[in-house]
């Protein structure tokens, strides 16, 4: 009984017929996967350039013939004055108007608001109450340990503006009981620029 099966004859029965010990190839003896040498890739490869292509332009994410990304105003359209003074996720106020993903809005008379939907949450961590019981066993010191505490702070600070019949807001992710505070900071230098 030490085969698995005496009544096999060792043959392959099952399946697709199988070549004797060769691994795959393709007739003309490319690699599967590969393109055939002296042939043309096919998609999925990189493409030659076409002949109308004398020079190819700047790769994705370098600059064009028009600027480096050190001067200050670089990439904006030429509709939008002014030189950025600050920003606030998504919305950057210029000396002259805010720039939002959803349009440019006037700087004159718009309403600023900030919403906190941020919560501090303070707990005593795991390997405090390890250690507490641990240490309970030597004359009740161990009890100390749970007087560890750990603050984690999640949710985001909104921001709304309001300017030309318009509105935008955005989320800024609370990092730190900290956050609204800042967020306030820079809300109030919009609101004074906005006067």
């Amino acid at each position: 009984m030490s085969d698995p099966n005496p009544y096999a004859d060792d043959s392959y029965k099952w399946g697709p017929p199988q070549p004797q010990g060769n691994p795959p190839t393709m007739p003309d003896g490319q690699g599967y996967g590969y393109p055939a040498p002296g042939a043309t890739p096919a998609y999925g490869y990189p493409q030659p350039l076409p002949e109308s292509a004398a020079t190819p332009g700047p790769g994705y994410g370098y600059p064009g013939p028009g600027g480096q990304p050190t001067q200050p105003g670089f990439n904006l359209p030429a509709t939008q004055g002014g030189t950025p003074m600050l920003s606030l996720g998504d919305i950057t106020v210029m000396n002259d108007s805010i720039v939002t993903p959803s349009g440019t809005l006037p700087l004159k008379g718009a309403v600023w608001t900030a919403t906190d939907m941020s919560r501090t949450e303070e707990k005593i961590p795991t390997v405090g109450i390890v250690l507490a019981i641990v240490f309970a066993l030597f004359c009740l010191i161990g009890l100390l340990f749970l007087l560890m505490k750990e603050k984690r702070t999640t949710g985001f600070v909104q921001i709304t503006v309001t300017s030309g019949g318009r509105h935008h807001a955005t989320m800024i992710p609370a990092t730190g009981p900290e956050t609204f505070q800042w967020v306030m900071a820079q809300v109030n230098t919009a609101r004074s620029m906005s006067a």
